[in-house]
């Protein structure tokens, strides 16, 4: 019939929700530095609108969510000197709608925080991931580490702390009545925040890890071949930055000179959801013997993994070293 040639789906024509086009170097270092001076002047609210609801952040072994990122942000004031510069740009795709900007930061300034005043380490690397939420891009993760000198000699621990003496005095406990009277003002304050738990892909995603660092053992280069993303890029533990797999892969397995590992680890492993098909795994990693002379040790690593058919696949990583004396 006549009647039914008129177009039938005009009413649903408009309804698509707007997509962000994909990101480019440009764009994301325009956000990179607006995210930069809005730090600079305690500007929280520029965060709150930025970050994803899923962001983390893991630098020194510490995990932080959005809300402990912002709060933390707002408890600090940093005087930073004209002339910062954010160089080297870098863009790694995890996925369609996932990418990481990795980038030299210098700065000249100081940060204080309940009263002590902290020079601000420079230069370093710091790696932003953006994640597509339907018309712009939010930030998902953030962590910096120290751009270091090979050759240079390590850092100084800061000297141990004095432990009390045996004679001394230990502090009373607080006796049952006391504990129950400050448990009676519990309910003044509103309760804190429900901490996330890790996704169900966490264990799965450990093993994955491991079998990484067993392989880097082993300096099987044919494991890398298999189970990094084509795409794989990572920023070391000295603050260098690798753009492909087959660096990567020629690092691990015929340019790091090491020996005497006869064991590694994964521990704290802990794996947000990002999308479907990309988690974000934070871990402590550790090997021991020796890599181009120094000692190994513990490594703190935030791993992208993306899903493809049933397996997951490392896509990117970012690896600091401990603070010094921690």
């Amino acid at each position: 019939p006549a009647a039914n040639n008129a177009p039938a789906n005009n009413s649903n024509a408009n309804t698509a929700k707007p997509t962000a086009a994909a990101p480019t170097v440009d764009a994301l270092m325009a956000m990179e530095k607006a995210a930069n001076e809005a730090w600079i002047k305690g500007d929280t609210k520029h965060f709150e609108g930025m970050l994803d609801e899923k962001f983390v952040s893991f630098e020194g072994g510490q995990r932080m969510t959005k809300a402990e990122m912002i709060k933390m942000l707002g408890s600090f004031k940093c005087d930073v000197k004209d002339g910062w510069k954010l160089e080297e740009p870098q863009m790694a795709k995890i996925n369609d709608d996932t990418y990481a900007m990795t980038y030299k930061t210098t700065m000249d300034g100081t940060c204080t925080m309940d009263g002590k005043s902290m020079k601000m380490p420079s230069p370093t690397r710091a790696t932003s991931v953006w994640i597509r939420n339907g018309d712009k891009w939010n930030g998902v993760f953030h962590a910096e580490t120290p751009v270091i000198d090979p050759k240079a000699p390590a850092p100084a621990a800061p000297p141990a702390k004095e432990e009390p003496k045996k004679d001394e005095a230990k502090k009373e406990e607080p006796k049952k009545d006391d504990k129950a009277a400050a448990n009676s003002n519990s309910n003044a304050a509103p309760a804190a925040p429900a901490k996330p738990t890790p996704s169900a892909s966490t264990e799965a995603l450990v093993k994955a890890h491991t079998a990484g660092w067993e392989a880097f053992k082993a300096k099987d280069a044919k494991y890398f071949e298999a189970n990094l993303a084509s795409g794989f890029a990572f920023v070391d533990p000295i603050g260098g930055y690798h753009a492909t797999k087959a660096e990567a892969i020629k690092g691990w397995t015929e340019t790091m000179k090491c020996e005497g590992i006869t064991k590694v680890s994964v521990t704290d492993g802990f794996s947000t959801a990002i999308s479907p098909t990309v988690e974000l795994l934070t871990l402590k990693g550790t090997a021991d013997g020796k890599c181009d002379g120094q000692p190994n040790g513990p490594l703190f690593q935030t791993a992208f993994y993306v899903k493809e058919g049933d397996a997951w696949k490392l896509a990117f990583m970012f690896e600091a070293p401990p603070m010094p004396g921690a």
